[in-house]
């Protein structure tokens, strides 16, 4: 490879995240804090959110690839960011900004996305492991989307992509009971795009963006700027689940979900019925 395909520079001011070209035309974005279980704290959040732009702009990068450092891909969010939400206005809308462009931006990156999920995918790390336009699970692997558990909506990316993926009746079943699904299972209700023996992962994943970067760069790009209208025609219904999910952090279920983890014990929610939205609100 030439100096100029080999060069990382556009890559420098993240911390979180660690960068390489393990073949010509991918570039490898891999999360990078593996004593944490890869779990994003306020940095990472809004480096995961924002990289999909440098890298669409990047014009040796002609396919991408995700992955998680260490023993998961990754563990989900920081509780410390997690409080600074329930008690701050402004917190709440920095990372509602940083949840609604991490979609967005992945959507609308023009290079095809692949991820490999090993391990735990929970939180910020899950929807970008589920957004990628293949998603490659290890069979071992272990997805949960975690919201109501924490005491907040199903917001960060269920609603725009999960009934798509596997039907509504499943996404309600596995997002309103946070019930996890392993990476075989996964591909069997088409949650993912493939699943492959734990030792096989990283290598088919590279495998897959090598022939994604290999082939017809127009055809391919267009091929997704089209499939992803239907997640654009969804973006009403991901506002609105990403409103309600920051709405949340101002409530008191979230205050417990977040005590019960840090106690580890099962939460003990408030009984009394809230207000909900209604179609005719």
């Amino acid at each position: 490879m030439s100096d100029q395909q080999t060069s990382l520079e556009a890559y420098t001011s993240y911390s979180s995240l660690a960068f390489d070209r393990p073949a010509r035309g991918v570039l490898r974005i891999t999360l990078n804090r593996p004593d944490k279980l890869n779990a994003l704290d306020a940095r990472g959040h809004d480096e995961l959110a924002r990289v999909w732009r440098d890298a669409d702009a990047d014009p040796d990068v002609s396919a991408i690839l995700l992955c998680g450092a260490g023993r998961a891909f990754s563990a989900g969010g920081d509780f410390d960011v997690v409080e600074q939400m329930i008690e701050s206005f402004d917190a709440r809308v920095r990372v509602w900004r940083e949840a609604k462009e991490l979609v967005y931006n992945m959507i609308n990156c023009s290079k095809p996305i692949v991820s490999a999920i090993h391990g735990s995918a929970v939180g910020a790390g899950l929807v970008a492991a589920l957004l990628a336009d293949i998603s490659v699970a290890a069979r071992s692997a272990r997805l949960v989307d975690g919201h109501t558990r924490l005491g907040v909506a199903a917001g960060d990316h269920a609603a725009i992509v999960w009934p798509l993926l596997c039907g509504l009746a499943k996404a309600k079943y596995h997002l309103m009971l946070c019930e996890p699904v392993s990476g075989e299972k996964a591909e069997q209700m088409g949650l993912v795009s493939i699943a492959v023996e734990d030792d096989e992962l990283q290598d088919k994943a590279l495998s897959i963006a090598t022939r994604l970067a290999n082939g017809a760069p127009t055809a391919i790009r267009w091929t997704k700027y089209a499939f992803n209208n239907w997640l654009r025609q969804a973006g009403p219904i991901f506002d609105a689940s990403l409103a309600l999910e920051m709405f949340g952090f101002g409530g008191p279920e979230v205050r417990e979900g977040v005590l019960s983890f840090r106690e580890k014990r099962p939460p003990e929610f408030p009984t009394a019925t809230p207000v909900s939205p209604t179609a005719n609100s």
